[in-house]
């Protein structure tokens, strides 16, 4: 099996279609008028949560900006075709169908801080540069910052499928770590777009050994990490060899945790594989851990 390139992995039939479609939907919903972009896509999903939170606190005012509000009134949070936001941690939401804290666009949010946006133009840039600007662009447009920390703190980040193409993350000083972790959560939010463009539905009750969380996980979970996991080591080999000091050690310490991580998981992969009707797609993500477990 001959290896693609970062780009060439991700690009899969079927998702733009998808998001199109899903954007379109939502603007009929709001009666408004957004684009087709994938920033239009994740931006009209912070559009119709929000529409849905205003109506239920009876709030028309919130209610009228969310169902007006498109993508060219956002032009004071972006970064090229990225939004940035920075929330305080008492901005932050939960859900009573979720406890996993998620932030929404709304009429009072401010523009990232000035760092914040040199970071995140910073880690852009790596990603671009290593062959992953597409999945950026495509499915992290919208980039939340959460908690600053340092190398050696635990990173946490996480995507949310109601909100498809958004990221939240902590973060560095360092574009290198920022550029991985935007990476790992726009894969999370790539495959569950692919799933549901090739209409994939996964069994809940087939398990797989997840070494990542040193327990069974379903089918879907397993799928997730290996293929996200992979996309932060194909990251990490190419950033590394540019990277110096306490990033070097950092990408490096990851390679050495992925490769013992995907040692225990790759005999599952062919069975895990074989839910997944979709050829394209089973194939991306075959080649995809298949060139991470590959000496680098």
């Amino acid at each position: 099996m001959s290896a693609l390139s970062p780009e060439a992995l991700v690009a899969l039939d079927g998702i733009a279609d998808h998001q199109r479609q899903r954007t379109s939907r939502v603007a009929s919903v709001l009666g408004n008028r957004l684009g087709s972009s994938a920033l239009d896509y994740a931006v009209a999903h912070h559009l119709i949560e929000g529409a849905e939170h205003a109506a239920r606190a009876r709030d028309a005012n919130r209610l009228a900006w969310y169902r007006r509000t498109t993508v060219r009134d956002l032009t004071h949070l972006s970064v090229g075709p990225h939004i940035v936001l920075s929330p305080r941690p008492a901005d932050l939401l939960r859900s009573e169908i979720s406890e996993t804290a998620y932030y929404l666009v709304g009429p009072d949010t401010s523009p990232a801080p000035p760092e914040a946006l040199a970071l995140v133009r910073a880690a852009l840039a790596s990603a671009t540069e290593h062959d992953f600007g597409t999945l950026l662009t495509q499915h992290a447009p919208v980039v939340c910052l959460l908690n600053r920390r340092r190398l050696d703190e635990t990173l946490h980040s996480w995507a949310l499928t109601r909100l498809p193409g958004t990221v939240f993350t902590d973060y560095t000083t360092h574009p290198e770590v920022l550029a991985r972790d935007l990476i790992h959560e726009a894969a999370h939010n790539w495959l569950n777009d692919a799933l549901t463009a090739h209409d994939v539905s996964l069994p809940a009750d087939v398990t797989f050994f997840s070494p990542w969380r040193g327990t069974p996980r379903p089918v879907y979970g397993f799928l997730h990490a290996c293929w996200a996991f992979s996309l932060t080591v194909l990251y990490a080999r190419r950033a590394r060899c540019g990277a110096t000091g306490a990033v070097a050690s950092f990408l490096n310490a990851h390679l050495r945790q992925q490769e013992s991580q995907f040692a225990s998981a790759f005999d599952s992969l062919a069975e895990a594989l074989s839910y997944v009707p979709a050829d394209a797609l089973r194939d991306r993500v075959s080649r995809a851990v298949n060139e991470a477990v590959l000496p680098g």
